[in-house]
């Protein structure tokens, strides 16, 4: 329920941005010549609104913190959170001579990072004697309510009614604090009002996963810092790629130059290139063990696949008008390559790079969840196992921060190295 109400929530904001951008902030710029500039379907046209990358970053640490209580969000921002206080509800009791009598239940519902005992009450005049209990925030707990009745269920007493409505094993009655189940064998069970909050061993706030890095930042996780975990991971990464790359590459431009590598290396290429690369992965470990080898290896292969197929791409896309001209001007076959092929390749060559970067990085998170002793992925598994929500959280930011960061990295010196890029 609570994960249908983010979505909700998400879609009206985005919705309500997108008028306010679109029919009150550019109508302000009064940007008269972009209106004589057809856009529509131009995909070079369309950049990145910044408005809209702010607002939608704004947008989920604003869901976050309220659907988790946070505190760096306004309270009145906050979903409502699970029921926390005293709950009563009343239950009627009928004996074996058919006698009823009415008690009231009182729960104390605490959070559930608390020790508590259960209310003091006066337990009543009838033969149902009034109960209390504890029962901790987004839990469940069975009412014993006879253990102190003087007609128990061993004497043929049983529950027939809460809050005045009539409940049989399996049935269920709400009640402004939860829900009162009955079991088979006709004992209560309170379940408190959960909210539309996220219980924090799903998902903590915001603010427990940056305490939680900064404690493993200062001292460390298994042995090892933060840094060295993403270290060895990002090492990994590059040497992988680097590889793959390094044989990729050439490989392509080989098999788009010439008909025999096209020929011999195609069904390879194309045989290996759906093939997940974690499915390779219980193949390298009896090739090269669970060492560094068998790591590279494993993102050797993730990136070689990519980057052939991006080089070959990049050669096949070539005008061959350029390369009539440059035979025309008497250039030779390695002229052709440095000066023509090369050059023109060089942006499906980055594209294919930070595509396989990217798979680079799901790669070796994945192959350290198999065996590994350092690395975000190693982290991520351990922490998983004993349900350490903000540090598979925090692990799961830093890959995508990091992996971001190379992103724009290499956009960057695409920019650099190609200039020439989408001028024909």
């Amino acid at each position: 329920m609570s994960g249908l109400v983010v979505l909700l929530v998400y879609v009206a904001i985005f919705a309500g941005s997108f008028v306010v951008a679109k029919f009150l902030v550019r109508r302000a710029q009064n940007d008269f010549t972009s209106l004589k500039t057809v856009t529509f379907g131009d995909e070079s046209a369309v950049v990145s609104d910044r408005i809209a990358s702010v607002v939608s970053i704004l947008t989920l640490f604003l869901l976050w913190g309220a659907f988790t209580g946070s505190t760096l969000v306004p309270k009145f921002l906050h979903a409502p959170g699970p029921f926390e206080g005293v709950a009563t509800f009343e239950y009627t009791a009928e004996n074996a001579d058919g006698d009823r009598d009415t008690a009231t239940v009182t729960v104390l519902v605490h959070p559930i990072t608390e020790t508590v005992s259960a209310p003091e009450i006066e337990p009543g005049d009838g033969w149902a004697k009034n109960d209390s209990d504890t029962v901790g925030a987004w839990r469940s707990g069975l009412i014993r309510v006879d253990k102190n009745d003087e007609f128990t269920k061993a004497d043929g007493a049983r529950v027939i009614e809460i809050n005045g409505q009539p409940i049989e094993p399996g049935g269920e009655v709400f009640t402004e604090y939860g829900r009162v189940g009955m079991s088979g064998k006709g004992t209560p069970n309170f379940v408190p009002k959960k909210g539309w909050q996220m219980e924090p061993i799903w998902l903590p706030p915001p603010e427990a996963v940056v305490k939680r890095v900064g404690e493993i930042a200062s001292e460390g996780y298994r042995d090892s810092t933060l840094w060295e975990h993403l270290g060895y991971s990002l090492f990994r990464v590059i040497a992988g790629f680097f590889f793959g790359a390094m044989v990729g590459i050439p490989l392509g431009y080989a098999m788009g130059l010439s008909n025999w590598f096209r020929g011999w290396f195609d069904p390879i290429v194309e045989f290996m290139r759906p093939v997940p690369p974690l499915a390779l992965i219980p193949l390298v470990i009896i090739w090269a063990g669970i060492g560094e080898t068998g790591k590279i290896i494993l993102l050797f292969l993730a990136a070689l696949w990519i980057m052939a197929i991006a080089a070959r791409s990049g050669v096949s896309g070539v005008r061959i008008s350029k390369v009539h001209a440059a035979y025309s001007l008497g250039a030779t076959k390695w002229q052709i390559l440095r000066y023509v092929i090369v050059p023109n390749s060089l942006p499906d060559i980055f594209t294919g790079a930070r595509v396989a970067m990217g798979v680079c990085w799901g790669t070796v998170v994945a192959a350290e969840l198999v065996a590994a002793e350092k690395g975000a992925g190693m982290m991520i598994m351990v922490a998983s196992k004993f349900q350490l929500t903000d540090i598979v959280i925090m692990g799961i930011i830093l890959i995508g921060i990091i992996g971001f960061g190379i992103d724009m990295l290499m956009r960057w010196a695409e920019r650099v190295l190609v200039p020439w890029k989408g001028k024909g």
